[in-house]
């Protein structure tokens, strides 16, 4: 019998309409619009509007869209799992108030923390479900209002962070595609160099940490990007190796948009080519857990059966790891 492995059967996105243009943030902030493409490669980045909108309400849309490719019934769905670090609210998960807002009535659901690795690691434990046997349909959502966490007046953060929602469908197959390899790796000790301050059980809000801004996204921007571009190019180089993988092979690197250059950096590593990587930080910036999925969105028409496809990120935790898979459809 062949072994089960949990295929990409549907893929589905959201973005918000608002475009938040870095011609925009220079009225902002002490920034530039040629600053900032130089050292990101970032040119507008969308922006969730509206009074009580949450990420919910972007992994929904992105999840229906999923369905409707599939032909299926959100009731049909298993199991949700839902990648942010932006949950609506502290609990429920989001997952659940995903499922609620869809009409998933037969699913369980969970969130998954673990910032720009997320999709990653939640696309894992989703692709585990399936190869046990005992699912048949789980969706992994990527989802993060960074917008909510981040500060506009600090020049270092604002100018890098985009809202949107990415969602994939895991099926059962037996034809030797899907999800085949994950290294995933996290190093507690980086918490000091990207993290929020306040809102934890360590520090629980008072009007005291609302007032020293200690609820927005703190990064040191330089440490973070060394630790980034080695993380990154070195476990997506050592999946490879470790399934005998060439450039060659490879058909796509989907990469963690949250640098041009720690983007380039890995593909170099991995001696691929420009035309072979999925870029997409121009239009939305980093948009943490929903990087990864919002590329496959973008790129799904390209994607051919049987295409080599390595998925890459780095998150703050510090969190990465790269993940192979072969795609399971034409589109």
């Amino acid at each position: 019998m062949q072994k089960i492995t949990a295929a990409i059967t549907a893929v589905g996105g959201y973005v918000p309409e608002y475009r938040l243009t870095n011609k925009e943030l220079e009225t902002m902030v002490d920034t530039n619009d040629e600053w900032i493409r130089s050292r990101t490669g970032i040119e507008e980045r969308r922006i969730l509007k509206g009074e009580g909108l949450g990420s919910s309400d972007m992994a929904a849309p992105a999840v229906k869209e999923l369905c409707e490719k599939r032909g299926i019934s959100p009731a049909e769905i298993d199991c949700m799992i839902c990648a942010t670090v932006t949950p609506d609210m502290v609990f429920p998960a989001t997952a659940n108030i995903v499922c609620d807002k869809i009409g998933a009535v037969n699913a369980f659901g969970f969130d998954v923390s673990a910032a720009c690795s997320g999709f990653l690691f939640a696309l894992t434990t989703g692709a585990s479900l399936i190869e046990s046997g005992r699912y048949k349909k789980v969706v992994v959502v990527g989802v993060d209002k960074m917008s909510a966490i981040v500060d506009y007046t600090d020049r270092a953060t604002c100018i890098i962070f985009g809202d949107g929602a990415g969602a994939v469908l895991l099926e059962p197959n037996e034809e030797g595609v899907g999800v085949l390899d994950s290294i995933l790796k996290s190093d507690g000790s980086g918490k000091e160099f990207l993290h929020m301050k306040a809102g934890g059980s360590v520090k629980p809000a008072t009007m005291d940490t609302v007032l020293a801004k200690e609820h927005y996204a703190y990064q040191e921007g330089q440490t973070v990007f060394k630790f980034a571009v080695k993380g990154m190019a070195d476990v997506s180089y050592e999946l490879m190796q470790k399934n005998n993988l060439t450039a060659d092979d490879i058909a796509w690197l989907v990469p963690h948009q949250a640098n041009l250059r720690i983007i380039d950096a890995t593909a170099r590593r991995m001696d691929l080519p420009k035309e072979k990587v999925m870029i997409n930080i121009e239009k939305y910036g980093n948009t943490t857990a929903a990087t990864l999925p919002l590329c496959l969105w973008d790129w799904e028409k390209r994607l051919k059966k049987g295409d080599n496809i390595i998925l890459a990120a780095f998150g703050g935790g510090f969190t990465w790891g790269a993940t192979w898979l072969k795609w399971a459809y034409n589109s």
